[in-house]
């Protein structure tokens, strides 16, 4: 039974400035913050609330650095199939109308929620007015991140969810986390808790859906039916859905999850099924994990009801209990499944940058900027490479339009030399390029003290005809958003609110 969240006050954290002068000199400030997180993806539209507290943990003599100390999630919401008015559209209005039932239920008033993540995720990424929705929804609190979150970052976040990162940073080992939903199984690799590879499928558990009144197929998925043709089996909307036939088409999408992870040689099939990218496959996977709602179905001869959830996910659970790579592989069990991309969301981190930075002013402040990050290996690379490697990983992010911003960030070196910097300079510039041609600022986040000569650099290669944010002595990692204030003390730091969504570990 989940505790009703307490009591906040209307004052909110959302001013960064005024948040660091009250801080000074108060060196046990705590204050507890709540946050939402709504999912609306291909299968489930979910909420949880979160309680956030956060504290001043630096001396009282010292900037002030504010960390998170405590967190909890108070409040789940029930699960609810995501409604839709038609094959590509979204139903907006019965989104809200849930959301706003769910605050009902735990008692909470929308101006008392002081931050959050509205996601729409998978399949539902795709209906042609996901970003309607996402705006719709974004009103009912105050600083929401708000995201169509592209299959790679989706498959990032709920590796994190499923806690596929932390595994494989404390075993120092590979884990990859296949996040099968509805429509979609996003895959994310860790190494030592960094993102090396990613990949998305179409395989999901409502490829093909199923009338309970009458067990009648009434949704078969272009990619299945394609499938299904490969492998000799005619299925067709409003055929009787049969277990048997079904069986072996499930059977195959598990035998091409075997072929992804590297647990069976690849054939023309895991092609056919790859949304854009496959994995790489040049390194050796210790550990896999699984989440989303098909990961609840992995189990051992469910007798139950096979078509209650109205789809095939538990006959595909059922595939991948006996497929393959469950006998190749080390299973990790993941900490959250069918809640893993977002159950608590938008908790807020407040830093200070490094006060040699380079920023032009009239850009900022700018909000929830998703990162990309360079792994250490990346940045080992040749700087030829180094830009490759980034045009690569944007393609993580839904560039809708041209319109959204990403901000780079890498750890960096603390010596340099000037021939270094130029590379790694024109190494941004070249990887950056999609970014750098849309009319927004181009922004650099470095965790060494460097972003005075790299920033000055950056302007220099781009003959100062772009905005160029650069600071560093901050840390941050794929998955989490940024904000950026305006500078302080004479423009020597900016102040840095780096939004992690929280998972409940």
């Amino acid at each position: 039974m989940a505790k009703g969240p307490k009591r906040y006050s209307k004052a909110r954290i959302f001013s960064l400035a005024f948040l660091f002068l009250s801080l000074k000199g108060e060196d046990n400030m705590k204050e507890d913050i709540l946050s939402v997180g709504i999912d609306i993806g291909t299968s489930t539209t979910q909420l949880v609330f979160s309680e956030i507290t956060i504290e001043n943990t630096a001396s009282m003599t010292s900037v002030p650095r504010i960390k998170i100390v405590d967190k909890e999630i108070i409040y789940r919401s029930d699960i609810y199939f995501t409604p839709l008015r038609s094959l590509t559209e979204i139903d907006g209005l019965k989104v809200r109308e849930i959301i706003e039932e769910e605050y009902k239920k735990a008692n909470v008033k929308a101006d008392l929620v002081d931050t959050g993540a509205v996601i729409i995720t998978g399949e539902t990424a795709r209906k042609e007015n996901a970003q309607e929705v996402l705006n719709t929804l974004s009103g009912l609190a105050g600083e929401f991140v708000v995201a169509t979150a592209g299959p790679d970052l989706e498959g990032i976040i709920a590796g994190k969810g499923a806690n596929a990162s932390v595994i494989s940073k404390e075993r120092g080992c590979v884990v990859a986390n296949l996040d099968i939903g509805g429509g979609t199984t996003n895959i994310a690799v860790f190494k030592n808790g960094d993102v090396i590879d990613t990949s998305c499928l179409d395989i999901g558990g409502r490829l093909i859906k199923v009338d309970k009144a009458n067990s009648k197929i009434t949704y078969i998925s272009e990619k299945i039916k394609k499938l299904s043709e490969k492998i000799g089996i005619d299925i067709n909307v409003g055929d009787v859905a049969n277990k048997e036939k079904i069986e072996k088409i499930t059977n195959e999408m598990a035998n091409v999850l075997s072929q992804v992870v590297g647990s069976k040689p690849k054939d023309e099939k895991l092609e056919l099924m790859v949304t854009d990218h496959d994995l790489r496959r040049d390194y050796s996977i210790d550990y896999i994990s699984l989440s989303g709602g098909v990961a609840d179905c992995v189990i051992e001869n469910d007798t139950e009801d096979i078509f209650k959830y109205q789809d095939i996910g538990i006959i595909l659970g059922n595939s991948i209990y006996n497929s393959q790579m469950i006998k190749d592989k080390k299973l990790i069990k993941s900490l959250e499944t069918i809640s893993a991309t977002v159950v608590g969301a938008g908790s807020h981190t407040t830093d200070i940058s490094g006060s040699t930075i380079t920023v032009s002013n009239k850009v900022l402040p700018i909000k929830n900027i998703p990162i990309l990050k360079l792994t250490s290996e990346d940045e080992n690379k040749s700087f030829k490479d180094i830009s490759e490697t980034i045009s690569e990983k944007l393609k993580w992010f839904n560039l809708e339009s041209g319109k959204q911003l990403v901000a780079l960030a890498l750890k960096g070196v603390k010596e340099s030399s000037f021939d270094e910097i130029q590379r790694l300079s024109r190494s941004i510039i070249s990887g950056m390029k999609e970014i750098i041609n849309q009319d927004a600022p181009l922004i650099v986040i470095i965790e060494k003290d460097m972003a005075k000569v790299l920033g000055q650099t950056l302007n220099t290669q781009l003959k100062f005809k772009k905005d160029v944010v650069c600071i560093d002595s901050i840390k941050v990692e794929n998955g989490d958003y940024i904000d950026i204030g305006k500078p302080l003390a004479d423009g020597k730091v900016v102040p840095v609110v780096v939004k992690t969504l929280l998972f409940s570990y």
